[in-house]
């Protein structure tokens, strides 16, 4: 596992320290790059580069307008079960919540996709939470190709899967699998997943090779910001990243940002770890530009997780895809209800008020990753 091992090689404190000794001569030399190395980003999500914001999100915009050209995609969540068998102290969905646990049928499925279609969506992303035996691939095999039939794009969001899942997942038709390591610190991650296979903190890590290996068309990252610290954990996405483009080059890698949210019925105390620090909204704006002076080519992805104005702020300046009108329970697009979410939703605006906000940027909404040519 090549990507695996380099990541596991990497010295956490002293990435730490690096990105704390950064000054504004860093910074600069990093902006006057055309090429930018691990070190440069370094310096650009720094505390130093904080009075170089502006220019770092001038600079990104024309990066992302050269490689992206004028377009936004955009794509939403479809949540086909919230059974879990993992205990993560920061989730909605851990197994210890007395909550009612669904898994959606083919009929279900159905009514979902109808509602998602009719809202103009047909890039689609399957999420679960993580429970092999009654939502493992026996399942995705079932539910997969009816959905791959009404939509154009299919990612998925489920638990890590060996090489040959990965590779019948792709012959199912899915075109991206995302995979987010939580935290590349193995004793913060030991520290927020007590029970489940989800502390396997190496196979969770070993996850790209395997996606990779297997060819899917497109490897999804990220770090949840603010279970550890955020910007060590950004730096090993970037190397993540960068790994991933190394040695999967036919895969395109996409980065999300997901902040560290509140979640409800938790009966653990999460609330505990909103205390921790985790970037705030000009950090995050700076960390979104570094990623895209550092990658030009990556794919960033930003969620509902954030406020319709930091959105609407941001998304000329290095984002290339967004979620909208996202529901985080299985069947709330087709009947909405109270029901637990796995995580609090920010931006609560219909889909055409998002689209309208895309358009009064100047940018297009893109409602299919890609079509067929007849």
């Amino acid at each position: 596992m090549r990507i695996a091992s380099t990541l596991m090689s990497q010295d956490l404190s002293n990435i730490a320290l690096s990105i704390q000794s950064k000054t504004s001569k860093h910074v600069e030399q990093a902006l006057s790059k055309t090429s930018r190395n691990l070190d440069d980003f370094m310096a650009l999500i720094s505390p130093a580069a904080t009075p170089y914001v502006e220019e770092m999100a001038s600079q990104s915009k024309m990066l992302t307008r050269a490689r992206f050209g004028n377009t936004m995609g955009l794509f939403v969540p479809l949540y086909l079960a919230n059974l879990c068998a993992n205990e993560c102290t920061y989730c909605g969905f851990t197994m210890s919540n007395k909550i009612k646990r669904t898994v959606l049928n083919i009929n279900q499925i159905e009514r979902e996709i109808a509602a998602i279609t009719d809202m103009g969506f047909s890039q689609v992303l399957l999420v679960t939470g993580e429970h092999e035996q009654k939502v493992g691939m026996p399942y995705f095999s079932e539910v997969i190709p009816t959905i791959r039939a009404k939509v154009s794009n299919v990612m998925m969001e489920v638990q890590p899967l060996p090489q040959k899942d990965y590779e019948t997942l792709k012959l199912l038709g899915v075109d991206a699998v995302l995979v987010y390591q939580e935290t590349y610190n193995p004793q913060e991650y030991a520290r927020y997943h007590t029970r489940g296979k989800k502390q396997d903190f190496l196979w969770r890590l070993q996850a790209s090779d395997r996606i990779g290996a297997a060819g899917i068309d497109k490897i999804g990252i990220g770090a949840l910001l603010g279970l550890g610290d955020w910007r060590t954990d950004s730096v090993m996405t970037a190397l993540h990243g960068q790994l991933i483009q190394q040695h999967y080059w036919r895969s395109r890698v996409a980065i999300s940002f997901p902040r560290l949210r509140q979640c409800e019925g938790n009966t653990n105390d999460s609330a505990n770890l909103l205390t921790q620090q985790f970037p705030n909204e000009t950090q995050l704006l700076q960390l979104i530009c570094a990623h895209r002076l550092f990658n030009p080519q990556a794919e960033l992805s930003l969620s509902t997780r954030e406020s319709a104005r930091f959105r609407d702020g941001v998304l000329p300046l290095g984002i290339t895809s967004m979620s909208a009108g996202s529901q985080t329970q299985p069947g709330g697009y087709s009947a909405p209800s109270e029901a637990l979410n796995q995580f609090d939703i920010d931006d609560t605006r219909p889909v055409n008020l998002v689209a309208a906000a895309i358009e009064a940027k100047g940018l297009e909404p893109v409602w299919k990753d890609w079509m067929a040519f007849s």
